[in-house]
């Protein structure tokens, strides 16, 4: 049976529940109050500017992510493939007109993408190999491409996407926008559309989903090639913003979006994760580097309590399932 949430509050242990239920948000909202608390500067424009440009990349690549995730597979390439289409779009976009750039650059990170797919659909190979792999060669790509130095832009077109990444509209960073809209997409295509539906429910089971007539290899096969055509977006955004394509750029930038998913409450054996929940993981991330950063914290601590976070993310999972 059913509590209404009135008898949830009413109640220890409903409430308890309940909070796990939306930890994502509960625990949003404490790090907001926490970081005005601790910040004068916290809530100023030119901070929350910053942090939205911050996370906008990983944010486009936790999408990608999610639905790798959702699928019950794993992609852990996107880091180094954001540092291989970076370097890939400063040569086009000193090369070619801006658009033709940007569609190359999706196109050839769909492509790359594609190939991760092939192989985790289509030759049985474990997601976390296929990727490693994958991973491995488009750093070395990176470095060999750009000769180990960053390739800067030197065209109207980079000077026109510089400007583009570093302003905003409305008070709302311009990448922040791109980044919002990506969810709204992920959104639409998880709930009312067929696509999403089907990865949901290979996820949740695979051999029924085959049973059942679904073509799992297609699907599987599209949900890497979508997440490498994020990783180029994610790569066009961090390069316009410093105006350079860099094979530094995207360092374990898979670990954060693996952790944005997952502290948004995603499944790692797949079948479960919304994007709105993974927009609030990214926020999470975002906020935690945001206050050590305002406390003065060293980079290498941080890393300690994005993994203590992401073991009381998993931990809470497992007690909302009981």
């Amino acid at each position: 049976m059913t509590l209404s949430l009135k008898e949830q509050l009413s109640s220890p242990r409903g409430l308890l529940k309940l909070l796990v239920k939306y930890n994502t948000i509960f625990i949003f909202v404490l790090l907001l109050i926490f970081s005005a608390v601790i910040s004068d500067v916290f809530f100023t424009s030119v901070n929350l500017s910053n942090l939205l440009k911050q996370v906008s990349g990983i944010g486009v690549i936790s999408i990608g992510m999610l639905l790798v995730i959702l699928t019950g597979g794993i992609d852990l390439s996107v880091g180094s493939m954001v540092a291989l289409l970076a370097v890939i779009f400063a040569i086009f976009i000193n090369l070619f007109a801006l658009p033709l750039a940007i569609v190359l650059t999706v196109v050839l990170g769909f492509a790359i993408g594609s190939l991760s797919g092939y192989l985790v659909a289509f030759q049985k190979m474990a997601p976390f190999i296929a990727t490693l792999a994958l991973m491995t060669v488009a750093r070395g790509m990176a470095f060999i491409y750009s000769k180990g130095s960053p390739i800067t832009f030197s065209t109207k077109g980079g000077l026109f996407m510089s400007n583009f990444a570093n302003n905003s509209t409305l008070g709302i960073p311009n990448i922040a926008i791109v980044f919002f809209l990506i969810v709204i997409c992920a959104m639409v295509l998880l709930r009312y559309n067929v696509f999403g539906r089907l990865i949901i429910a290979m996820g949740s089971n695979e051999e029924a989903s085959r049973l059942s007539g679904i073509n799992v290899k297609k699907y599987k096969f599209l949900v890497y090639a979508i997440s490498g055509a994020l990783a180029a977006v994610a790569a066009i955004i961090v390069a316009s913003r410093t105006n350079l394509g860099s094979p530094n750029m995207g360092m374990a930038w898979e670990l954060d979006a693996i952790a944005a998913v997952v502290i948004g409450g995603a499944s790692l054996n797949g079948g479960k994760g919304t994007a709105i929940n993974t927009l609030m993981g990214v926020l999470i991330l975002g906020l935690i580097g945001n206050i050590l950063n305002l406390l003065n914290v060293p980079s290498y601590p941080q890393q300690v309590v994005k993994g203590g976070i992401i073991i009381f993310a998993v931990l809470l999972q497992r007690f909302e399932n009981k």
